[in-house]
């Protein structure tokens, strides 16, 4: 299957917002190799940060406890409501136990959607706790209730250990729907770069199993490839910011135990790997247009399109990964668009 460029993306009308960098805004004090020229130019009063995003040493065995550690710069508290429960559930068998963030619960008057997030951080770092305000802000937006799992880690749990977790996680939610004033049948999965690539997985195992049944996927800028950086060099111009090839192919191979675009993989460890799409539920997706994971995320999604999954794709132009985790105008934009989106799916469930 032919792939899509992204001079492909400009015809894509009604699919990409419009370029902000168009109106003539151009960004000065950057070289012609420097990895900040391409960024969109709302992002200029954060390119010291961004500059060190970029110039951090490739992730690795030699610095992967460091790189665990909290940044406090990017901490923020949890609000005082909706409500956050921990709970500890049963694991996968054989394996521990598994915690999980209990968002927005309680029955009520009538029964809430559902999510089922899995957070980010590569595979190998990364913690629920993280994302609990920003979660907590999702709930509030959509009315539903969101079980967020902290899920083991890769390369001392390589698949599909995450995966089981996961799934534990999401099983736990639908058997427990009555206490938690959830309506079993608005559940979806969602995540953010690793994270949205293990709810990519969450939603192909739960197809496969026939447990629990998956109404939509929320994957923001999803880690689908173990192939990028590896086996398919990545073009100059993208993936210069937060997460580069090296570290990409780092991720995978941790995760996989064999080394990042290897002719052979774990099954159902790489959504972008598998042949049949059939079956899948609805999809949103969306990625910046220098993120690293921009050709297989609009690959995956043209996929879906093929397959006759209703799908919908956000391109933003000159964004990096991770670019939703500044204040912008973009953002604004990018949070208006996931709470629609979540809202559209869970109304068109509603039984």
């Amino acid at each position: 299957m032919d792939r899509l460029s992204r001079r492909d993306i400009t015809r894509l009308g009604g699919v990409l917002l419009a370029s902000l960098a168009a109106n003539g805004v151009e960004a000065q004090g950057v070289g012609a190799d420097d990895p900040l020229r391409g960024v969109n130019p709302q992002y200029r009063p954060f390119f010291p940060t961004l500059r060190q995003m970029a110039e951090m040493a490739p992730i690795s065995a030699q610095n992967l406890a460091e790189r665990r550690k909290p940044m406090p710069q990017f901490a923020s508290s949890p609000l005082a409501t909706p409500t956050v429960a921990e709970r500890i559930i049963p694991g996968p068998e054989g394996a521990p136990d598994v915690r999980i963030y209990v968002i927005n619960a309680g029955a009520g008057s009538a029964e809430k959607p559902a999510i089922l997030h899995t957070h980010g951080g590569g595979f190998i770092t990364g913690s629920a706790q993280n994302d609990l305000r920003s979660l907590q802000e999702i709930a509030a937006a959509v009315d539903c209730v969101i079980v967020t799992v902290d899920y083991r880690l890769a390369p001392e749990t390589p698949f599909p250990g995450a995966l089981e977790d996961n799934y534990a996680g999401l099983k736990w939610l639908y058997a427990n729907a009555a206490e938690l004033g959830v309506d079993r049948g608005r559940i979806a999965v969602m995540g953010e770069s690793a994270g949205g690539g293990h709810a990519a997985m969450l939603a192909i195992a739960a197809r496969d199993r026939g447990e629990v049944p998956v109404t939509f996927q929320m994957l923001i800028y999803p880690m689908l490839d173990d192939r990028t950086g590896s086996a398919r060099p990545a073009p100059p111009e993208i993936g210069r910011i937060l997460w580069r090839p090296a570290d990409n192919r780092f991720g995978w191979t941790s995760l996989l135990g064999v080394p990042a675009g290897s002719a052979h993989v774990p099954k159902g460890s790489v959504p972008a790997r598998l042949e049949d799409l059939r079956g899948l539920p609805p999809a949103f997706i969306a990625v910046g247009s220098i993120d690293l994971f921009v050709d297989e995320d609009i690959d995956y999604a043209r996929r879906l399109v093929d397959t006759g999954i209703p799908t919908e794709l956000h391109v933003y132009p000159d964004c990096f990964h991770g670019f939703n985790g500044f204040p912008t105008e973009i953002t604004r934009q990018f949070d208006a668009a996931r709470t629609r989106a979540l809202k559209d799916a869970f109304a068109g469930t509603k039984g």
